[in-house]
C-alpha cells in the first residue's frame, strides 16, 4: 500500500473522536486531505441492511390488508463489502452512502452521477467551469450537490457569455453566494484553519441556521408513530410517504427546500424503510383519498423497489379509499431515461399502468418543470410520451419562481403553452420556501404576482388551471390573488389554497401591502383586522358569523 493511505488510515483510526457516523464526515475529511478516497475507505467499509421486498405479481382480488403485509414482511439481507471503496472512488459520496452507512439503491450502470469529486472531468469537457470550481465545492460541504450528465451535457448553456448567470447552471451549481456573509466568513475560516473536526461542527452549526424543516414538517406535520419516520399528513385527504430508498435524486437544485434529505443527517431525514405501516396507517384514516410519494425523488428507485408500495394499488380491493397516487419527480428534467432507456423502464411504466387499469386509481406524475428549456430535448418528449400513452398517467407541472433562474413572464408563458401543446396540465407556482438559500432565490410577492399575471395574460383559458404564485407554508397553501385599494390603503389580496384548518380553504383574507414581503410571516394585517394564523403560523379559527 503506497505511504500515503497508510498515513490516512492511520489517523482515522487513531482519532476516535473523529468516528465517522455519515458520508458528510467522511466527505468533509477527504475534501481537507489530498489523499486520494480510498486511503480514506481502506476496504474495510461494511455493514447489514435490511431491505422489504415483495412478489411483484401475487396480489389477488381477493387481497386483504393482512395477506399484504405478511408479504410485505419478507427480507432479505444485502451486505456491502469492500468493493463500496471503489464505488466512492468512482461516483463521490452522493447516494454511495445513506445516512447511516448503507448502500442507497442506485439507477442502473447507464447513470453516473456528478458529483464534486468528479467536477474535473466535467471542467475537461466544459471549460468554463474551471474558474468558479473552488467555490462550487466549498459551497457543496454546506448544499448536497450532484448533477446528471444528461442535464450538464445537453440543458446548461455552455456557451453563454457568463455561465453564472445561465439559468441551468445556477439550478444545479451552489456557490457561497447562496450563503450569508456571516455564514461565507465562518466556513472560509473554518477550512483555512485545517481541523476537519472543527470544520464539520461549523458546517453542522450553519446548516442548521439554515432552517432544514420548514413549515413544521418535522414538529406538524409528522404522524406520532415511531413506525412512520417518513410519513407526512398535514392535510386530512392526502399523505405524503418518503420512501427510504427515494431520498435522493438524479440531480439536485440548488434552492431544493428538501436539502436536509440529502447531507446524511438521520435527525433532519424522512424515511420510511417499509411499506407495510404505511398502509396500516392508511387503513386507519378512510379520510385520505391521496398518497403523495415524494423524496428525494421516487423515480430513482428501482422498480422492483417502487412495487412494494405500488402493487398492492393493483388490487381494487385493497385499500379502496385511496383513489389517487401521485408520484412527484424531476426525473423528467435531470433523467428522462428513466422512463424510456433505463433496464427496468419497461416494467415502470407497466407497473403505472396496472395501478391504473386493474386498480382504477388515477396516477399524476407531479413533474417539477420551471423553464421551458427543459421541455425542449427528444428525451423529455419520449419520456412524457411513454408516461401518457403507454403509462395513462396525468402528468402536471409545478415549479417555485426563482431569482436568476425562471423570474421572468415569458418564461413561464412560454413553458405553460408548451407544456399544454404536450398534454402536461400546469398546476402550481410556489414561492421561494423559508430553509437554505432563499435569501439567494426569493422573489417578492409583488414582483411573483405580477410575473404570474403578465404570463397568464398572454396564454390562452386552457393554460389557466396553474394557481399562484403560491406560498407552502406552516398554515397551509395561500395564495397571491390580487393587489387591491381597501379602505385607502394598498393591499394583498390572499386566499387559503389549502389550510390545515379546512374551514378556511377558499376563503380570502387581506393584509398590508409590502413590496419587500417574500413569505407568509413578513404580512402584517390592515389596521382594525388580524391575519388567520396565530404566533406560530398556526390558523385560527373561523370567526363565528362567517359562512
Amino acid at each position: 500500500m503506497p505511504s500515503n493511505q497508510t498515513t490516512s488510515t492511520t489517523m482515522i483510526s487513531s482519532t476516535p473522536s473523529r468516528k465517522i457516523k455519515s458520508y458528510s464526515s467522511l466527505a468533509l475529511m477527504v475534501l481537507l486531505s489530498s489523499r486520494p478516497v480510498h486511503a480514506f475507505t481502506g476496504g474495510v467499509v461494511r455493514a447489514h441492511c435490511r431491505r422489504t421486498v415483495s412478489s411483484a405479481h401475487e396480489t389477488s382480488t381477493s387481497t386483504s390488508l393482512p395477506m399484504v403485509l405478511e408479504k410485505l414482511r419478507t427480507e432479505n439481507e444485502v451486505l456491502i463489502d469492500a468493493n463500496i471503496s471503489r464505488k466512492i472512488a468512482s461516483d463521490g459520496f452522493n447516494d454511495v452512502f445513506g445516512a447511516n452507512g448503507f448502500e442507497m439503491n442506485q439507477p442502473n450502470e447507464r447513470y453516473k452521477a456528478i458529483t464534486l469529486q468528479s467536477l474535473d472531468q466535467v471542467a475537461e469537457r466544459h471549460p468554463k467551469i474551471i474558474p468558479h470550481l473552488d467555490d462550487i465545492k466549498l459551497a457543496g460541504l454546506i448544499f448536497p450537490f450532484k448533477a446528471s450528465p444528461y442535464f450538464v451535457d445537453e440543458l446548461i448553456n455552455w456557451n453563454a457569455e457568463d455561465i453564472r448567470k445561465d439559468s441551468f447552471f445556477k439550478l444545479v451549481f451552489p456557490t457561497m453566494d447562496m450563503l450569508s456573509s456571516e455564514h461565507q466568513i465562518k466556513l472560509r475560516e473554518a477550512q483555512a484553519e485545517g481541523d476537519p473536526v472543527n470544520l464539520i461542527n461549523v458546517v453542522k452549526e450553519i446548516r442548521y441556521d439554515l432552517n432544514p424543516h420548514p413549515a413544521g414538517q418535522k414538529q406538524l406535520n409528522a404522524p406520532k408513530n415511531d413506525k412512520l419516520n417518513g410519513v407526512q399528513h398535514k392535510y386530512s385527504e392526502t399523505t405524503l410517504v418518503f420512501p427510504a430508498a427515494a431520498q435522493t435524486c438524479h440531480a439536485y437544485c440548488t434552492y431544493c427546500f428538501r436539502w436536509a434529505q440529502f447531507i446524511g443527517d438521520d435527525e433532519l431525514r424522512f424515511a420510511q424503510k417499509e411499506a407495510q405501516s404505511l398502509f396500516e396507517y392508511l387503513n386507519e384514516h378512510k379520510e385520505v383519498s391521496d398518497i403523495l410519494m415524494t423524496g428525494g425523488d421516487p423515480m430513482i428507485m428501482r422498480t422492483s423497489s417502487l412495487a412494494q408500495y405500488l402493487e398492492p394499488l393493483c388490487d381494487p380491493t385493497f385499500l379502496p379509499h385511496i383513489k389517487n397516487l401521485r408520484i412527484g419527480t424531476r426525473s423528467l428534467t435531470f433523467w428522462p431515461q428513466r422512463f424510456i432507456t433505463d433496464k427496468d423502464a419497461n416494467e415502470l411504466i407497466s407497473l403505472l399502468r396496472r395501478v391504473r387499469e386493474e386498480g382504477g386509481r388515477h396516477v399524476a406524475i407531479m413533474a417539477h418543470l420551471g423553464h421551458h428549456r427543459e421541455l425542449s430535448t427528444e428525451k423529455f418528449r419520449r419520456a412524457v410520451n411513454r408516461l401518457q400513452k403507454e403509462a395513462f398517467a396525468t402528468i402536471r407541472s409545478q415549479s417555485p419562481v426563482m431569482r436568476g433562474i425562471n423570474d421572468n413572464a415569458d418564461v413561464w408563458a412560454t413553458k405553460w403553452r408548451k407544456e399544454v401543446q404536450m398534454g402536461i396540465i400546469p398546476y402550481y407556482m410556489f414561492m421561494a420556501r423559508d430553509t437554505g438559500a432563499q435569501h439567494y432565490f426569493d422573489v417578492p410577492l409583488v414582483k411573483a404576482h405580477r410575473l404570474y399575471s403578465d404570463a397568464i395574460r398572454n396564454c390562452s383559458g386552457l393554460i389557466r388551471t396553474v394557481r399562484g404564485p403560491s406560498m407552502s407554508c406552516t398554515p397551509g397553501k395561500v395564495e397571491v390573488t390580487g393587489v387591491e385599494e381597501i379602505m385607502g390603503q394598498k393591499t394583498f389580496v390572499l386566499r387559503f389554497l389549502q389550510c390545515r384548518n379546512e374551514n378556511w380553504i377558499g376563503r380570502t383574507f387581506f393584509a398590508k401591502y409590502d413590496e419587500s414581503a417574500v413569505w407568509f410571516d413578513d404580512l402584517e394585517p390592515l389596521d382594525g383586522m388580524s391575519l388567520p394564523w396565530d404566533e406560530n403560523g398556526l390558523p385560527l379559527p373561523v370567526p363565528s358569523g362567517l359562512n
